[in-house]
């Protein structure tokens, strides 16, 4: 059985693709994404990862914290203590972060998750868990079957230095 991706899953995954642009211009879905959740920046250079989760939690009607701040997300919704499909997963990077959606593992065991500013665009990438601070759900606990990740193709190249 195939179990329903969760709506800000599916929001999520009609951006992929999504990139800044290079130079003095910025990407106007990404400066729409900031006024979207109260936050004045008005540049796609500013780290937007925590942005876009943001962002994608609004547009499918669920609360969302207006902020820019990766690790803010470790305070949001459920607290899990394992990857689900389509939870929020926050990464440790320097005293900032990184913050996504999990979509599906790889056959090396990285999560594969599906965020905004991986390489400077919306997309999937494979993520180490040893930089994992925490999986949180928004609303009420997942259904069981959404701890069954999907395995998904991967590059095998882990990210290191995402926003």
């Amino acid at each position: 059985m195939t179990i329903k991706e969760p709506i800000w899953l599916e929001t999520a995954r009609k951006f992929i693709g999504t990139s800044e642009v290079v130079g003095p211009k910025h990407n106007n879905v990404i400066l729409q994404w900031w006024r979207d959740i109260g936050l004045p920046y008005k540049d796609d250079e500013t780290p937007w990862c925590a942005g876009f989760v943001d962002a994608m939690l609004k547009h499918s009607g669920y609360k969302f914290i207006g902020t820019a701040w990766a690790r803010a997300f470790l305070k949001y919704g459920v607290k899990l203590d394992a990857p689900a499909l389509g939870c929020i997963v926050i990464f440790e990077r320097g005293s900032g972060g990184h913050v996504g959606f999990v979509v599906g593992k790889d056959s090396a065991g990285n999560l594969m998750v599906l965020g905004g500013n991986q390489a400077n665009a919306v997309n999937i990438k494979p993520f180490s868990t040893s930089r994992v601070l925490g999986y949180r759900w928004p609303g009420v606990w997942p259904f069981a079957e959404r701890f069954k990740l999907p395995l998904l193709n991967s590059d095998g190249k882990v990210s290191k230095n995402e926003a």
